[in-house]
């Protein structure tokens, strides 16, 4: 298998459009899904949940076109009002939610997924250490516009990195480790499978 191929062509090598309509249907449920997820992790107060976990891991096995497609679905979703993102309700969703304090974030989650794709389509889901710095590219991806938009809704810095910084670093930390070794895990199963071990 070349280093250009992603995860998800290696499991279902076709161009067509049930292919990647497929994958792009079962990527927002997944996200949708991790998103709603809260896992308490001690000592932080606030669980966290698993929606970074699930956009960076989507970014990495889809690769950068079909990831984004992926994305933006789930965003369109959530704009029309469905309760899809980890705040959002009933009562709190649409547009305005994403206008509020996780709008930064939601911006974050394209750019990671455009970076871990990238990432991805170079062979980096190969090999633990790289898939690692992808990670940690991808988390700053998201915690960099996050906080510069949260920043508008706190009274400063030290408020904006208390609300959407400092309790989830743990967690992160957790779902970075894991997908460090969970993409290269999955890769080799494929390759032992198909009996055909990575170029």
């Amino acid at each position: 298998m070349t280093r250009d191929m992603t995860l998800s062509r290696a499991l279902w090598n076709s161009d067509s459009l049930l292919r990647n309509a497929v994958l792009v249907v079962v990527g927002i449920a997944l996200l949708t899904l991790a998103a709603k997820i809260k896992v308490p992790v001690w000592p932080s107060p606030i669980p966290v949940t698993l929606g970074t976990f699930a956009v960076l891991g989507i970014g990495a096995a889809y690769g950068a076109r079909l990831g984004l497609a992926t994305i933006m679905g789930y965003m369109i979703i959530g704009a029309l009002g469905f309760d899809v993102f980890a705040s959002s309700s009933a009562e709190k969703n649409g547009i305005a939610y994403m206008l509020g304090g996780s709008g930064g974030y939601l911006l974050g989650y394209v750019l990671a997924t455009l970076a871990l794709g990238w990432a991805a389509e170079r062979g980096w889901d190969r090999s633990i250490i790289l898939m690692a710095v992808a990670m940690l590219i991808g988390n700053a991806l998201i915690y960099v516009p996050g906080l510069l938009w949260l920043h508008q809704f706190a009274s400063g810095w030290e408020q904006a990195l208390a609300w959407g910084l400092t309790p989830f670093l743990l967690g992160d930390a957790i779902k970075l480790a894991l997908a460090a070794l969970l993409l290269p895990a999955a890769w080799k199963a494929v390759e032992w499978v198909k009996g055909k071990p990575a170029r």
